[in-house]
């Protein structure tokens, strides 16, 4: 009969093999066992329209940095070339009779307006202008303040500033080029050149992975895809020009990152349908908060506004 000694080593060495299999097994169906993956949803893209149109000058600086303390996501805005080739921040290819006047003071006319195309002036001449003091008839909250057409270069560089003086995350930028058939050759370069020069201010400034281009012409975003495929496109609808997303999307040989029509475009199954393509749905341009809050409920990855700050409200009581 063994001693009460070796039944206690008997026991604790059978207590010792089967915690032994116990851990070992376990370990096993750990490494069968499917892994939970967490699949975290993109975070809902804010886009100031051209910085905060409806509450400072348009497509300028003082516009976007408004926008970046407001908080939006992206900054979005339009560019265009000058005749030294350029990459200016403007939504007409000419100087606006709506809001722009001569360093002198005097009001650009409408009869003279088509004469001053960017595209056929100097950079430096383009920034005489001043463009902001008149405010829009369109925004009536719009402060007035002296401000010029800026280098697409110069607002990315003060952007980046200051999102770092606001310790926010880093801001992203949404580029229209504007163009069209009829404009090659006058109020812009043909599209392969177009999307080179502002690609090269892109690349220069560091900002390449948090740029989107966008554009109403599908030439553009053709060129831009075929010349640096990693570059992430939006294809722009109007409401006039609107097919309906298969012929729109057919207009393109490949499918863009995002698919932005104007909000009255909008409904259920067109987000549905975008989303199945891989797509991301963000309309423009939505200045109503009820009009916003709606569009948010229904699905949309996002929104383009004149007035981030009323965005920024909805998105804060949903």
């Amino acid at each position: 009969m063994p001693s009460s000694n070796h039944r206690y080593v008997v026991y604790s060495g059978g207590i010792l093999l089967w915690l032994g299999l116990l851990i070992a097994a376990a370990c096993t169906n750990r490494e069968h066992r499917p892994q939970m993956v967490t699949v975290t949803k993109p975070k809902f893209d804010l886009q100031g329209h051209r910085g905060a149109r409806g509450l400072y000058p348009e497509n300028t600086i003082v516009s976007a940095l408004k926008a970046l303390e407001i908080g939006v996501t992206t900054l979005e805005l339009d560019v265009v070339i000058s005749a030294d080739s350029q990459v200016v921040v403007s939504h007409e290819s000419y100087i606006s009779a709506t809001i722009c006047s001569h360093s002198d003071g005097r009001p650009v006319t409408r009869a003279e307006e088509r004469d001053l195309r960017l595209f056929a002036m100097t950079f430096d001449q383009i920034r005489r202008f001043d463009c902001g003091s008149r405010g829009h008839p369109d925004f009536p909250e719009q402060l007035r303040t002296k401000a010029h057409k800026p280098l697409l270069a110069d607002l990315i560089s003060a952007s980046e500033a200051r999102s770092l003086e606001l310790n926010r995350a880093p801001v992203r930028y949404n580029i229209e080029t504007k163009s069209s058939v009829s404009g090659d050759g006058v109020d812009h370069p043909e599209p392969s050149t177009f999307v080179r020069l502002v690609v090269d201010v892109v690349n220069g400034s560091g900002i390449a992975e948090r740029a989107t281009f966008q554009s109403f012409d599908p030439r553009t975003l053709t060129a831009l895809h075929s010349l640096y495929p990693g570059m992430k496109t939006s294809l722009l609808i109007d409401r006039t020009g609107d097919r309906g997303l298969a012929s729109n999307l057919a207009t393109l040989d490949f499918s863009p990152d995002a698919y932005s029509p104007d909000y009255v475009l909008i409904d259920s199954s067109l987000i549905e349908a975008v989303h199945l393509r891989g797509m991301r749905i963000i309309p423009w341009t939505v200045n109503d908060e009820a009009e916003m809050a709606r569009l948010i409920a229904m699905g949309v990855d996002g929104l383009i506004t004149d007035y981030p700050d009323r965005g920024m409200r909805v998105l804060e009581n949903l």
